[in-house]
């Protein structure tokens, strides 16, 4: 008898604390609605997918998906505003006292002609911002976003008694040369419309099987920008290069140094990216031309390494040219593509993970690494707002399983081939936007 002694006391030690654990929420009957009111709409939004995929546009130039998206959210009793930041589109949708919520989609394609093969494929052909014939497709699953938006409009819109609050759903312009939301603040959307007390947005993945999600708490991508560099020199004929001052040899000089940035100045434990995406210079074999232009590409993780990386392009390109007697080159930051690091709160990011492993299943829900990529959707973040930011699983579960063992590799965002499976994608993404929504209606205004 002594010896059960300690096990009892153990017992009575322990009971209080766990009766005392807050009792876990009971999302089944949401979840079960919510399905009821997507399986209504499956066909609908089915549809709507594949037209918006047909029919892409580029920055800017995104009028026939926001007209679209404007007529499905005034049809569900929306209060829509439309050319906010240029193309964007807002709806607000009111339903009694409570918080703000944020939703975003962006609209926006890519200059690539697509090479899926699919019955809906696009085949649009158009001119990019510099008069260029260009192909025009969904390669970033944009459409995917804009049908979940929808998709969380309507079922939202049909459970009304459920919540209380604000819903704002925005369609964004611009994200792929990461102009949109910047645009959108600076038309005044913070003003114009109720503050979000949250933001939230998803994103195709296309490294993940369809029916996962996955995210990262704190920083999840870096800052971008876009730097256009002249080099000048002194044209003349190739067969007498003494009489000339060489542009091309000057920025191919300049190509070679910029990789000692990153290799030879910067931290190793620091990551950074200079790539020089594109060169361009001369017209013909034997003309060396007056000029050669560089267009890069740089990615640091914070706002010191970014002013330093940008001061050694500026010193780097500078000095190439005084090394060959030229002109000082022109070194210009696209200032309205700059994207700063993405940045996910972790009070909110560990809510939310909590409802989407407790939907989906932990097994479905993973924890991502680090990515150099950029969103512009952090500008909201740098707007003061608290924003969760998830990817969605775009790719049919035996592909997965097909890449893994060695086989056909998967095709992700910005390829020719890239093609979100639409289901369970889109189920996915109306479930868990609209859970996380109706998670944070629960928070006291």
């Amino acid at each position: 008898m002594p010896r059960l002694i300690p096990a009892l006391c153990v017992m009575f030690v322990l009971h209080p604390y766990v009766a005392a654990q807050p009792p876990k929420a009971n999302r089944k009957p949401m979840v079960a609605l919510i399905e009821k009111a997507i399986d209504r709409e499956a066909d609908a939004l089915l549809a709507l997918y594949k037209h918006i995929h047909a029919h892409p546009e580029l920055a800017f130039q995104e009028v026939q998906t926001a007209d679209r998206l404007a007529k499905e959210l005034r049809t569900l009793g929306f209060t829509v505003t439309e050319k906010v930041g240029g193309t964007g589109v807002v709806g607000v949708l009111a339903n009694g006292t409570g918080p703000t919520i944020m939703v975003r989609a962006d609209m926006d394609g890519l200059p690539i002609i697509e090479a899926t093969g699919l019955p809906y494929a696009s085949k649009v052909l158009t001119r990019d911002a510099d008069g260029n014939p260009v192909g025009v497709m969904h390669a970033c699953g944009h459409d995917m976003n804009v049908t979940c938006l929808v998709g969380v409009a309507r079922v939202l819109s049909s459970l009304k008694p459920h919540w209380q609050g604000t819903l704002i759903l925005i369609g964004q312009p611009a994200e792929e040369i990461g102009a949109g939301a910047k645009a959108m603040l600076e038309d005044g959307f913070l003003k114009r419309f109720p503050r979000p007390d949250f933001a939230l947005a998803l994103h195709c993945d296309g490294r993940y099987p369809a029916g996962h999600v996955n995210y990262r708490e704190g920083q999840l991508q870096a800052n971008v920008d876009s730097v256009d560099i002249v080099v000048k020199g002194k044209g003349g004929h190739g067969a007498a290069p003494h009489t000339t001052i060489d542009p091309i040899v000057i920025a191919a000089r300049i190509v070679l140094d910029l990789q000692t940035i990153v290799s030879r100045e910067r931290n190793p434990l620091e990551p950074a990216v200079v790539t020089v995406g594109s060169i361009h210079g001369g017209t013909k074999h034997n003309i060396i031309p007056d000029e050669c232009k560089l267009q890069l590409t740089v990615r640091t993780m914070n706002d010191k390494a970014r002013a330093e990386v940008l001061d050694a392009i500026t010193r780097i390109a500078k000095a190439a040219a005084l090394a060959a007697k030229a002109p000082e080159p022109s070194v210009k930051l696209r200032g309205n593509s700059f994207t700063p690091a993405l940045i996910n709160e972790k009070e909110l990011t560990q809510k939310l993970v909590a409802v989407f492993q407790d939907v989906l299943g932990a097994d479905r829900v993973h924890e991502r690494p680090m990515s150099m990529g950029g969103e512009d959707f952090s500008q909201f973040t740098r707007a003061g707002l608290r924003t969760f930011y998830w990817h969605l699983g775009t790719a049919d579960p035996a592909a997965v399983a097909e890449a893994k063992r060695g086989g056909k590799p998967l095709a992700n965002t910005h390829s020719p081939y890239y093609a979100p499976v639409p289901e369970p994608t889109l189920r996915t993404g109306v479930l868990t936007m609209s859970m996380a929504v109706l998670e944070l209606m629960k928070e006291k205004k």
